[in-house]
């Protein structure tokens, strides 16, 4: 009652707000039209602002979530309305320095490529351009405009892994891991100095074909680059050697970029369907936040395709520090698939998917709805950024599959283990006893193996690895069953390797080289919805209560203490921890819960 009662209050101070100073309505005087008033053209330039991004889900909004619009899905959407409407007669893009990730950029510039070749000019201007965003910009930009103090940030694609046996030993950590599957190389982080054979040949084969993806595509450029390979490779590029080297066809200013738009347009009228910008300039959507506070959304109540994004680490429960009270979790999730299963008026499902996995446990019972699901309706996966691991886990339910070639599918294994302390704890002088119940030893051996204190011994070893392997045995027959093929079939493309977009089709991993339009025409098609119908946002995330650890019937002060601690928790991750790291971190969290398998991608892999 109180937060209602808030919401309210809080709705009410803002209609007070936005009502006060209003001109009341005074002597009707005769005033001369301006020349614009009369101008009756239709005629526009359609602006998409990604310069703040294009996030996956409507979280991240501040104290209201995003609005569907403001998410990917609806940026896809926007270049769609752009290339249907009429009046739309030339298209600005504005990046500034964002850096959208290459699944994206590839989606992103065969829209900006459709609406050049129906006849509407593309300009667009950055500030900065890392390697996908200058494969984007090439590709889909007709003109493209560079800040004069900006750069292009091409620079070839490269991995990094950090290796922490060296430093354990230094201080006597040691690192306890079972893994399942000759690639699964994360544990090698802990137990080694470097990478195995196996390991290297895996991230050198995703990396090699991305790289022929990544410079394939910035060939289809209109724009004549010197030494284009060589280019996109030996950067960065200062705006002077851009624009001498062919990258920029201008230098100049957002502004400079935008008359240009209206010149080749014909237009000075300009529509924002995309960005901050879109928002209207005299005060607050009512209507908009009438529906996030309700929990709806336009076009819920009509046939519809719903779209629910699974982004970040997997686990059981969501608000634990490394994952920083995002992510996936499995009780949400869970909430989610069984109401739209329920509801008469959703009619597909798209599930986009960006996840390094996490929880097997959560995972597998993320599968289970997602299998249910589909018996009644259609379920169609779009592979974003990655689907490895417990990612990959999620999607092989669907009835078709999408991903770009420079996603990351596959790494279809399992590993646990744990780091012990014991040791590095007496050169400190702090020691420690342990009281086992038990006469047996062995019994006493296994009464410390979750302990952070004390190292598994051999017979405790050989135990965990079994229940790895089980698992492990299990994510095979999982993928089998949903992508109709048999355990033989799948292990040829497991033992927790990672693939390309490009060579997860190959391996059957993935059904079509696509994004989420594909996706959502796929979805539609199998529904039997017309290509106009409406496209709904679900969130697959936690509630705010979720998310604080707190139950429904939290007090006012558990509350407040509980959202101190998220924020705090938050601080801490933005002080010390890279935020591209943290999905990843996350998704080895669970083992820190005391979960001991973990279906979770061997790196942080992260391109730019």
């Amino acid at each position: 009652m109180i937060a209602r009662l808030s919401a309210v209050a809080f709705l009410s101070l803002l209609t007070l707000t936005a009502c006060e100073g209003r001109p009341r309505p005074g002597p009707v005087t005769k005033t001369k039209h301006s020349s614009a008033f009369l101008n009756l053209s239709t005629k526009k330039v359609v602006e998409i602002d990604v310069s703040r991004g294009a996030p996956e889900g409507t979280d991240g909004g501040g104290f209201f979530p995003l609005p569907a619009s403001r998410t990917y899905t609806g940026l896809v959407r926007a270049f769609e309305r752009a290339q249907r409407d009429q009046d739309t007669k030339a298209v600005f893009v504005r990046f500034g320095g964002a850096r959208l990730g290459y699944a994206k950029s590839e989606e992103i510039a065969r829209l900006m490529a459709s609406l050049r070749d129906a006849g509407k000019p593309v300009v667009c201007h950055a500030h900065a351009l890392d390697n996908a965003g200058t494969m984007l910009a090439l590709r889909g930009c007709d003109r493209l405009w560079l800040s004069p103090a900006g750069e292009i940030e091409t620079v070839g694609l490269a991995g990094q892994t950090l290796y922490f046996k060296g430093a354990l030993d230094k201080f006597k950590v040691r690192a306890d891991f079972v893994k399942a599957g000759r690639y699964k190389a994360a544990v090698e982080s802990f137990t080694s100095v470097g990478p195995s054979e196996d390991s290297r040949q895996s991230l050198l084969g995703v990396l090699r074909s991305i790289r022929r993806s990544w410079l394939d595509t910035t060939k289809k450029t209109t724009r004549k680059v010197k030494d284009l390979e060589k280019s996109m490779e030996l950067g960065p590029w200062s705006a002077k050697e851009a624009l001498l080297r062919g990258f920029v066809d201008e230098l100049g200013y957002e502004s400079d970029a935008l008359a240009d738009a209206k010149q080749r347009a014909g237009a000075e009228r300009v529509s924002t369907l995309f960005g901050s910008s879109s928002a209207p300039k005299e005060g607050p959507d009512f209507g908009e936040l009438i529906r996030i506070l309700a929990g709806g959304e336009e076009g819920a109540g009509r046939p519809h395709v719903a779209v629910v994004v699974a982004e970040g680490s997997i686990t059981m429960e969501g608000g634990g520090l490394l994952g920083g009270g995002g992510g996936i979790t499995a009780r949400a999730m869970e909430k989610t698939l069984r109401r739209l299963k329920r509801s008469d008026s959703v009619k597909a499902v798209v599930l986009r998917i960006d996840s390094p996995g996490g929880s097997a446990l959560a995972s597998d019972l993320i599968w289970h709805e997602l299998m249910e699901l589909k018996k009644e309706k259609p379920v169609i996966v779009s592979i974003g950024g990655m689907a490895a691991s417990g990612g990959y886990y999620l999607a092989c339910p669907a009835d078709r599959i999408y991903a770009e070639r420079t996603s990351i599918v596959g790494s279809i294994g399992v590993f646990g283990g744990k780091v012990v302390f014991g040791e590095a704890l007496t050169e400190f002088g702090v020691t420690s006893a342990t009281f086992p119940a038990s006469d047996n030893p062995e019994a006493q051996q296994r009464a410390t193996y979750l302990s952070g204190l004390t190292r598994w011994d051999e017979k405790t070893t050989v135990r965990v690895q079994k229940n790895v392997l089980d698992t492990y045995a299990l994510f095979l027959d999982r993928v089998a069953t949903g992508r109709g093929q048999t355990v033989a079939e799948v292990k040829k493309s497991a033992e927790g390797r990672i693939w390309s977009g490009t060579q997860g089709l190959t391996r059957k991993l993935v059904d079509e080289l696509g994004g989420l339009t594909e996706a959502i025409a796929e979805a539609k098609k199998r529904a039997s919805l017309d290509e106009r119908a409406p496209v709904v946002v679900e969130g697959g995330g936690d509630g705010i209560l979720d998310a604080l650890l707190v139950g429904e019937n939290a007090s006012a002060q558990e509350m407040a203490f509980a959202a101190a601690r998220a924020a705090g928790t938050e601080r801490a991750l933005s002080e010390h921890v890279p935020r591209q790291w943290r999905p990843f971190l996350g998704s080895i969290a669970p083992l820190a819960q005391g979960e001991r398998s973990v279906a979770a991608l061997p790196v942080a892999f992260v391109l730019r």
